[in-house]
């Protein structure tokens, strides 16, 4: 069995809260607009990590891919940043991550489970600051979104 923590949008922010959830994880997805390469590289140093190139992430980014396909403990993954460039048609794969417009969303759509963790990054539009956790073990996965207090400040 594998923890996954599932983030976006965390644009140049780690609230402590997000990082000791992606701490506590086997596994990290970031489906884009990390903003820095310090925050990119404070969640690699956690340990096994998938991580796509946002529409904020500039020059520093420009080697990360705009979409992956990776398979964890059975689940196939596909994570890319806008739902709008989710190709059709889709690979096959059970989960399809993605972030951008930093409300959470999940819903499995013709057995495909998409998940938009939400942003735990700068706030935005008044939405709430979420990420998501998942587990996965031979194909299966559950998944829950997890809410990060909003206390005022790094807005």
């Amino acid at each position: 069995m594998k923890r996954i923590a599932i983030i976006s949008d965390t644009h140049g922010i780690l609230r402590e809260q997000a990082m000791a959830e992606l701490d506590a994880a086997d596994c990290i997805i970031h489906a884009g607009d990390i903003n820095t390469p310090y925050i990119a590289d404070c969640v690699r140093r956690l340990g096994e990590t998938y991580m796509v190139r946002g529409n904020n992430d500039m020059d520093w980014a420009k080697d990360l891919p705009a979409s992956i396909t990776v398979t964890i403990e059975g689940v196939r993954f596909f994570i890319v940043h806008n739902r709008k460039d989710i190709p059709k048609p889709l690979p096959e794969v059970d989960v399809v991550i993605y972030g951008h417009s930093h409300k959470y969303f999940a819903e499995v759509i013709e057995g495909i489970l998409f998940l938009n963790p939400g942003s735990c990054g700068k706030r935005r539009f008044n939405l709430e600051i979420t990420m998501s956790r998942m587990t996965v073990e031979a194909g299966q996965y559950q998944y829950e979104k997890v809410m990060i207090p909003y206390d005022g400040s790094l807005e």
